[in-house]
């Protein structure tokens, strides 16, 4: 499994980058055909707190899923793309059985 993480405009200490490796890492536990994650980092320039920007790209078996959040931390915002990439996750499953 690839996992490619990307900061853009700063640069991500150690311990936020193993929170989101970890992160990331369980959902392999739903699908085990996961062949890469793309990860962005971003700050986004606005005048509101919830400037932080997480989106991460997942290349499984003939798809890609996409999820892109944005909160006041990085960690929070990963939380809520975490969760958007396991129901995506469940619905390839899904349709992945029925075929």
């Amino acid at each position: 499994m690839n996992m490619k993480m990307q900061s853009v405009g700063f640069k991500a200490d150690s311990k936020l980058e193993a929170f989101i490796n970890q992160k990331f890492k369980k959902l392999e536990k739903l699908e085990s055909t996961i062949t890469g994650y793309d990860i962005i980092l971003n700050v986004d320039k606005s005048s509101t707190k919830d400037n932080k920007v997480v989106e991460v790209k997942i290349k499984v078996p003939g798809s890609e899923l996409f999820a892109k959040k944005k909160s006041t931390s990085f960690e929070e915002a990963a939380d809520l793309v975490s969760e958007a990439l396991r129901t995506q996750i469940l619905k390839y499953k899904e349709v992945k059985a029925s075929k």
